[in-house]
């Protein structure tokens, strides 16, 4: 085991969870979880490295880490990404390459993309939610003009999740566009002397 590629791997989950996932998304029990699942692929991955076993082994591991981690509880995807790139490091950096410098690499890429992907300066007007009007629209025309209202946005995508026409409410998720607001030229205020 390379000791440039255990400290590579341990300052890039650091950065992956404290400098990019907490800080944006204020989950601490998936700080835990990608911490966590991060040493523990590291350490059987260079168990495995080590061994006659190999590659092949490692890869179903994180197969079989991954199927487990998914189905334990319910994720978001961007939460998803980071749990993948938890694993990604902890195999890159256990089981290496012929030159470290490839592995460095590849773990500065996990880090870099994940950084540029969820950053909020990409994509920042761009949004998700389930939202539940308190009116049935089974015209879905009528439905998007509503939603634009309500959020002030240009709605991309709407799926009807609930149309309840007893107790008339309608619940969705709808995938918008802010729109940015008009720029009004400010007056100064006038002030009257008396």
């Amino acid at each position: 085991m390379d000791p440039l590629l255990l400290a590579a791997d341990l300052v890039g989950i650091a950065l992956l969870v404290f400098a990019l996932y907490f800080p944006r998304h204020r989950r601490r029990d998936l700080v835990v979880a990608f911490l966590t699942v991060n040493v523990g692929v590291l350490a059987v991955s260079i168990v495995l490295g080590t061994s006659a076993v190999g590659l092949g082994i490692g890869l179903g591991l994180f197969g079989v880490l991954s199927i487990i981690r998914l189905r334990s509880s319910e994720i978001e995807q961007h939460e998803v990404a980071y749990y993948f790139a938890a694993l990604a490091l902890g195999l890159v950096g256990g089981l290496g390459s012929a030159t470290p410098w490839v592995s460095l690499g590849l773990m500065a890429l996990v880090v870099l993309v994940l950084a540029v992907g969820d950053s909020r300066l990409v994509l920042r007007r761009y949004r998700q939610q389930l939202v539940r009007l308190d009116k049935a629209y089974p015209d879905e025309t009528a439905l998007r003009a509503a939603l634009e209202r309500t959020l002030g946005a240009r709605v991309h995508r709407v799926t009807v999740r609930e149309l309840d026409l007893v107790d008339d409410s309608t619940l969705v998720e709808v995938r918008y566009e802010v729109v940015a607001p008009a720029v009004e030229a400010r007056r100064p205020a006038r002030t009257e002397s008396r």
